[in-house]
């Protein structure tokens, strides 16, 4: 359960199990750092709601239930910003692949909304291919630190 405090930021490391009650523990961890940074109430479920669709993509799609593989969350709050950071060791995925959730044909299915969700509500998303898995970012910072 590794903490890192300086002065300028905080980190917050977990390694989960590739079960989807990991994404309750990787929501609370980074809606109380948000908390801290002092994002508002409707901000803060936003936050829980991308870093949860996250975790959820990485036990299900990335690690596919496996129990020998594990999620990484790195939680960091630094000045007015805060940077989550979901690993899986999956087999990885073209993001620019994934069908529009908006299209019409879309609309009534049951998933491919997750991907829309993090970028929706947060600052900024991104993804990267590792060479074992794959690697979300997530950034949101208060109004005035953009």
């Amino acid at each position: 359960m590794p903490e890192n405090t300086s002065s300028d930021h905080k980190i917050i490391e977990r390694t989960l199990d590739s079960v989807l009650e990991s994404a309750d523990e990787a929501e609370q961890l980074a809606v109380e750092a948000a908390g801290r940074i002092g994002f508002p109430e409707e901000e803060l479920h936003k936050i829980g709601m991308a870093v949860r669709e996250s975790v959820v993509n990485a036990v299900v799609h990335g690690n596919r239930y496996n129990a020998r593989k594990k999620v990484q969350l790195s939680v960091c709050e630094s000045e007015g910003c805060l940077t989550v950071t979901v690993s899986d060791e999956g087999e990885g995925f073209d993001v620019g692949s994934l069908p529009d959730p908006l299209a019409e044909h879309n609309l009534l299915q049951q998933s491919g909304r997750g991907i829309f969700l993090m970028r929706t509500f947060m600052d900024k998303f991104e993804v990267r291919r590792l060479a074992r898995g794959t690697e979300v970012k997530l950034i949101k910072c208060l109004e005035g630190k953009r």
